[in-house]
């Protein structure tokens, strides 16, 4: 699984346990760091540990093992080390407080909508004819 594949699945495991506001940081262009951040908000200590666990748990359910991880201790900010993809879960306050997005500012984001919370398509009403 390449480092696009990678944030395209963390952003999944995110909505999973209704993380939002969820962004990727497109750092290639602009660090060795790491390919991509992937940001997003969460409403409670309890809710920010449930993401990051989830996103933990199902990668290395696949064989994919964190290199770190930190902030399981305030709870906060947590984040989470894949080398080429670094999830940052936070907490509302610390994520506008940090505000990443603005600190990487030249990277392109992306922001990702939950595809549960997606409008249904429009279609065009039928018309009937009637019969004679």
């Amino acid at each position: 699984m390449n480092s696009t594949q990678l944030s395209k699945k963390i952003t999944n495991l995110i909505f999973e346990k209704k993380g939002y506001d969820v962004k990727i940081l497109d750092l290639r262009k602009l660090t060795t760091m790491t390919d991509y951040f992937v940001i997003c908000s969460a409403d409670s200590d309890t809710q920010v540990k449930a993401i990051a666990d989830e996103v933990d748990k199902s990668l290395r359910d696949e064989g994919i093992k964190n290199w770190h991880k930190e902030g399981y201790q305030a709870l906060s900010w947590v984040l989470i080390d894949y080398v080429d993809v670094i999830v940052h879960v936070f907490k509302k306050e610390a994520r506008e407080f940090y505000n990443l997005e603005k600190l990487w500012g030249d990277a392109p984001l992306k922001e990702v909508t939950d595809p549960a919370l997606k409008p249904p398509v429009k279609r065009k009403p039928r018309t009937v004819k009637k019969q004679e």
